[in-house]
């Protein structure tokens, strides 16, 4: 029995770190999928636009929609929970109207409140929840005009 118990525990304390690991995995791909839409469309970083003049932009042609649905249903990162956050670092910041060229470097980031299974590793962590972090950069490679809907030109 003690050999038993010994077995779970260990089984036990591997199993949550291997999940936190590919729910990171999970996040890389959803920031992927984000910059990489975001380097064909960077003014659709919501269903409006960045300078609210972009109906084209509306779902599913933004990015935060495309990082949300990049990965099937079921996986171990539920892209619908309030936890999960996705930002656009575009390269005028906060300015308005923003402004971009191609040339010019976006960057998303995907963060989720990932939970742990087991008391143990929460123990070890001082907590029962970690926050994972992915981010992602990429090129701009064109600004199309998408103030007319259906599509961006």
């Amino acid at each position: 029995p003690p050999v038993v118990v010994f077995l779970s525990v260990l089984l036990t304390g591997v199993m949550d770190p291997g999940r936190a690991y590919f729910s990171y995995k999970t996040l890389k791909i959803k920031a992927q999928e984000g910059a990489y839409y975001g380097s064909a469309f960077p003014q659709c970083v919501d269903a409006t636009g960045i300078n609210n003049d972009s109906p084209a932009c509306d779902d599913p042609n933004n990015i935060p929609y495309r990082v949300r649905h990049s990965t099937p249903r079921g996986s171990l990162v539920d892209m619908s929970d309030l936890a999960a956050q996705v930002t656009v670092d575009l390269p005028c910041g906060s300015t308005l109207p923003c402004v971009m060229q191609a040339g010019e470097v976006l960057t998303v980031t995907v963060s989720y409140q990932y939970q742990l299974l087991t008391p143990f590793v929460g123990a070890i962590a001082n907590s029962q929840t970690l926050t994972l972090t992915a981010r992602s950069s990429a090129v701009i490679v064109r600004v199309p005009n998408c103030t007319t809907a259906p599509s961006c030109l």
